[in-house]
């Protein structure tokens, strides 16, 4: 018998849960492998659990998503995790992706999204729901940058782009490129510099707007 995908839901409202619960079901390759109210309540049932995906929303009492992320993933590195979140948590995206989020779903979530979502973040790439793309692009208007006509990215480092964008680690970046981390890191930052971004969501927002990557 096929092992399902073990999914765990945090949030602290058991309505949404339940409603979040009754889609996972309905997919033939999930399930349901734990819940929790809040982050402490998350982290101090994870061990027991060892779920491939978190769904985890950002605010929350007793302890929020962004730390409870950081630490999970202090403790746990391959765990996969995403956010939930509404249009009014803009100003927390950021922090979920410092935190090492690899995705982020709109709490309208719909069974199809929500199947792409999974299969891709289980896969090692990022998903975003597609009506979090503004917010991207209004982010990296924000961000002082140099004219687009002036940026030129050498084939490495476009590689490098796209493998980011997908959510690979520096390791696994190296790894699938055959070069160091040290390499990796410093296309990196090569490209945080040329294009002027001072952030990974600044920089994979640059990538998404001016369709250096293919988002898949």
């Amino acid at each position: 018998m096929e092992t399902k995908l073990k999914i765990f839901i945090v949030d602290d409202h058991e309505f949404f849960r339940n409603g979040l619960k009754m889609v996972i079901n309905r997919l033939k390759y999930a399930r349901v492998a734990g819940e929790a109210s809040n982050g402490r309540e998350f982290l101090d049932l994870l061990a027991g659990e060892e779920p491939d995906v978190v769904l985890i929303d950002i605010q929350m009492p007793v302890m929020n998503g962004i730390e409870a992320t950081r630490l999970a993933l202090e403790e746990y590195p391959d765990l996969k995790v995403v956010a939930l979140t509404m249009f009014d948590d803009e100003e927390y995206i950021q922090s979920m992706i410092d935190a090492g989020a690899k995705g982020f779903l709109l709490k309208n979530i719909t069974k199809d999204i929500l199947d792409q979502a999974l299969t891709a973040v289980h896969s090692g790439k990022n998903y975003y729901s597609p009506e979090l793309f503004d917010f991207f692009t209004r982010k990296v208007v924000s961000e002082p940058r140099f004219d687009d006509e002036e940026i030129q990215l050498t084939r490495r480092e476009k590689e490098i782009l796209q493998l980011i964008c997908d959510g690979l680690s520096n390791k696994e970046i190296a790894d699938k490129l055959f070069i160091s981390e040290r390499t990796v890191v410093g296309h990196k930052s090569n490209l945080l510099a040329k294009t002027n971004c001072k952030s990974s969501v600044g920089l994979l927002s640059y990538a998404i707007r001016n369709r250096l990557v293919e988002v898949r």
